[in-house]
């Protein structure tokens, strides 16, 4: 059986700054039809920063959808037209105060694949420097440093539950 959904028709529900929600009929593997509601998304870049080779920053930020406060690594939304390297480059120094001498690719991951395109794309920068910090105005953040085995026991303690986080360790 090839797996494979082709899309007879679709209707945007939602269009917002973030995302866009759109609702799809879909012809099945079977024949039948189904009803796909999906996310779509600009996609993101997540940062690895080593403040030295056993020490990485961390970001604390309150995130509404969990209502609570969270650990994750530094990253950002991709703006319309950006390069992805150019983004995490940005994002890193925004979010932390710090550039990077060394920028590079780890490897890509679909968050929600069910519902959503969204695809973060790891980096993993090091020999950082200062540089400054400029958040959005709606974003408030506490940098931390943890080392990486530390960072692995609050993954499995359930302390560190975001997942492009979780899903960066496995670069390392």
């Amino acid at each position: 059986m090839k797996l494979f959904e082709k899309t007879i028709s679709e209707e945007y529900k939602f269009e917002g700054t973030v995302i866009n929600l759109k609702v799809q009929q879909v012809e099945l593997p079977n024949g039948k039809v189904g009803k796909r509601e999906l996310v779509e998304h600009p996609g993101a870049v997540g940062i690895v920063a080593y403040l030295n080779s056993d020490t990485i920053l961390i970001v604390e930020q309150f995130r509404k959808a969990l209502d609570r406060t969270i650990l994750e690594i530094p990253a950002g939304k991709i703006e319309k037209g950006e390069d992805i390297k150019l983004c995490g480059i940005r994002e890193l120094e925004e979010e932390t105060g710090y550039k990077a001498k060394k920028f590079q690719f780890l490897g890509k991951i679909a968050t929600a694949p069910g519902f959503s395109d969204e695809y973060i794309y790891l980096y993993k920068a090091t020999e950082l420097y200062k540089g400054e910090v400029n958040r959005d105005d709606d974003e408030f953040i506490n940098v931390k440093s943890y080392s990486i085995d530390k960072i692995k026991e609050m993954v499995k303690s359930g302390e560190v539950i975001d997942g492009k986080t979780i899903a960066a360790l496995a670069y390392l």
